[in-house]
């Protein structure tokens, strides 16, 4: 049989999957809460009682820090009449988690440990209430790169799956292990608050088509993006510096030392890996840029960007701006293409979608993906 090539264009979704509260409400069921979700950098709860808020998908998830040195997360939802237990987004408790409404009280790791009335409490069969069965309800965590990845479902997928993501992107199963990310300390963060779907992050993030439009100064220290090329992190070879280009900063000045770890050959290169379905990590010689994605609604998504460091430069106090600047303006940039995008959305030139072009057709394989797992729900 003759093959042959793919054709020049290809469909892209209907632009009713980046509008419809439907579509939107069917994605967090089957897509956020039933995959695993990056939902913050555990040296933010490196302490005792340190707890964060995070939303995935429909569901509010309590990350707490145990007094034996874990990190667990559970339901932010009390199990006597179902008050959301901790409505700040992030705080510490000294002991236990008390909810507002009827104080019945959790110890950290989620038993019941007290309430009005507790010793005179049976429960349906008459018996004395099992502590831990009337406690928080857990949520499956793992933790990897440094940060607290929650699974929501009842059996979740196997965390080898996600591992098995970034190999596949690198093609070297140790790649990004080399940058020893798990060992790097917060030396920026910036949230960008975009009006824009989820997908359009994720689909503008995949392809560099729009590079030479849009982004001067990384095309500046990268020229191969100057000529429209696909992302090249996903051949796994990674975008060279050009040969005046000293470090991945705003001017293409010196950065700081390389990350301990990597190879010669990631030395002077730029990788870009996504992570279904809310991260984007971008690896550059001397620090890591790790973007986490919360889908708020069909037309918004909260974007929280970490610049990881060696603790030699964070705990020096160096200056880390110019390195900063550079993937800031190329947020800034995507997202205002993203905001440009999402009115478009609703068109009715968009109303059966619009085409990838040959360097683009790789996001085809995350619209599969994406169809795949609402499959259970049809839209």
């Amino acid at each position: 049989m003759t093959a042959f090539p793919p054709p020049a264009l290809l469909p892209t979704l209907a632009g009713r999957y980046y509008t419809s509260a439907e579509v939107f409400a069917s994605e967090q069921e089957h897509i956020f809460e039933n995959t695993w979700f990056c939902a913050v950098r555990s040296s933010d709860l490196a302490l005792p009682g340190k707890f964060k808020k995070v939303q995935v998908g429909r569901e509010s998830v309590l990350l707490i820090r145990g007094r034996d040195g874990l990190l667990r997360a559970f339901l932010n939802v009390c199990r006597h009449r179902g008050a959301q237990l901790c409505v700040e987004s992030e705080g510490e408790v000294k002991r236990t988690l008390r909810c507002p409404y009827h104080s019945w009280t959790y110890a950290l790791d989620g038993k019941l440990m007290a309430a009005p009335n507790i010793g005179t409490l049976t429960d349906d069969e008459g018996a004395p209430i099992d502590r831990y069965r009337y406690g928080l309800v857990p949520v499956a965590l793992t933790e990897w790169l440094g940060y607290a990845w929650v699974c929501l479902s009842d059996t979740p997928p196997p965390f080898e799956d996600v591992l098995a993501e970034t190999t596949r992107t690198l093609g070297d199963s140790d790649a990004i292990n080399r940058y020893g990310i798990g060992g790097l300390d917060v030396g920026h963060r910036v949230v960008y608050d975009v009006a824009a779907n989820w997908k359009l992050i994720v689909e503008n993030f995949m392809e560099c088509y729009h590079c030479s439009s849009i982004h001067p100064e990384l095309v500046g220290v990268l020229p191969e993006f100057a000529r429209g090329l696909a992302a090249q992190a996903n051949v796994g070879l990674g975008a060279e510096f050009g040969p005046d280009v000293a470090g991945f900063t705003v001017d293409g000045g010196q950065g700081f030392d390389r990350l301990p770890g990597i190879t010669d050959d990631q030395g002077r290169r730029y990788y870009a890996i996504t992570v279904r379905a809310n991260v984007f990590i971008n690896l550059v010689p001397d620090h890591v840029i790790f973007h986490r994605m919360y889908p708020v609604a069909a037309d918004r998504t909260v974007v929280e960007c970490d610049w990881l460091y060696t603790g030699e430069v964070v705990g020096s106090d160096r200056d880390v701006s110019r390195s900063v600047e550079l993937f800031h303006r190329v947020n800034v940039q995507d997202f205002d293409a993203c905001e440009r995008t999402q009115p478009a959305m609703s068109s009715r030139a968009y109303r059966n979608g619009g085409v990838l072009v040959p360097a683009e057709h790789h996001i085809a394989e995350f619209h599969h993906w994406v169809m795949s797992r609402l499959a259970a729900a049809p839209v």
